[in-house]
């Protein structure tokens, strides 16, 4: 086999990848450090990254100074989940008709759920508290989970609507042959072979809704047991100074449920990302 790099092509490009994850690594490094470090030697000077006073204190110390940190991080994963849940009984069929089915204006529906990406949901924030104070979801689940799944819908439509059409239409013709409807084959033909892609969507849905919890928590919820995890960290936030070291091992406990999920469904997600990569 003939090798078409060079050595020197090498050095360049593992540089230049060992560079990519030293910015990507380097605050969850330091929030690592901080953690570990007591409050009140985060601020000394000369700055030392590493001190002899470095324990896991702070990850003890935290659930007795917020007693509801678990509950904010269950309602963190029970929203994420909720909005992913949702939003794949909406993406699915919507994919695979804008994969399959020619009619009007579709051009310019995918181009509108494109644009709706570019709008924040700062922008909207408004109009959703007033609606939702008039159904009444105010202090509720549905008023973090609703939201969430209408922001999260158009990227998945377009996610799995280039991974649906990548799957060849004569499987589809094959079973209609043996007498199968339009939503048997989907079910039964289409729906394990897109397996992959669905994945990706689902995976990429959940940290999406993960992340995106603060705003729509922190305008349409005031019950303190209802927080998601992001507006619960605040409580480490006081009047006086802010407890650093069991806010950042708070924050990297947090995350912890987007890792695992990661790490498990991992050949999933390579499985989706790579598919069609290469032409038979």
């Amino acid at each position: 086999m003939i090798n078409k790099y060079r050595w020197w092509e090498y050095v360049l490009i593992y540089s230049g990848i060992l560079l990519f994850l030293s910015f990507v690594l380097a605050p969850f490094v330091e929030a690592f450090v901080v953690s570990l470090r007591p409050l009140d030697a985060l601020f000394s000077i000369p700055y030392r990254f590493v001190t002899d006073e470095m324990s896991f204190r702070a990850y003890i110390d935290m659930w007795s100074n917020v007693p509801l940190l678990w509950l904010y991080m269950f309602n963190s994963f029970f929203i994420a989940s909720s909005v992913t849940v949702l939003a794949l009984v909406a993406i699915i069929p919507a994919a695979y008709a804008f994969a399959r089915f020619e009619f009007r204006f579709k051009n310019g529906l995918l181009a509108a759920f494109l644009a709706i990406n570019m709008v924040s949901g700062a922008v909207l924030i408004i109009p959703l508290f007033k609606v939702m104070q008039q159904l009444g979801l105010l202090n509720t689940y549905f008023a973090m989970i609703a939201p969430g799944t209408a922001f999260v819908i158009p990227t998945g439509i377009w996610l799995l609507r280039s991974y649906l059409m990548k799957i060849p239409r004569e499987l589809e013709e094959a079973a209609w042959v043996d007498g199968a409807g339009r939503l048997y084959t989907l079910r039964r033909v289409i729906l394990p072979i897109a397996l992959p892609g669905i994945m990706v969507v689902a995976i990429a849905t959940f940290i999406a809704a993960y992340a995106q919890q603060f705003l729509f928590a922190l305008t349409f919820n005031s019950t303190n047991e209802l927080n998601p995890l992001p507006v619960g960290l605040f409580q480490f936030f006081g009047r006086q100074e802010v407890v650093w070291n069991e806010l950042m091992a708070a924050s990297l406990v947090g995350i912890l449920p987007v890792l695992i999920i990661y790490v498990f469904l991992q050949r999933y997600i390579v499985a989706g990302l790579t598919a069609g990569a290469v032409k038979e």
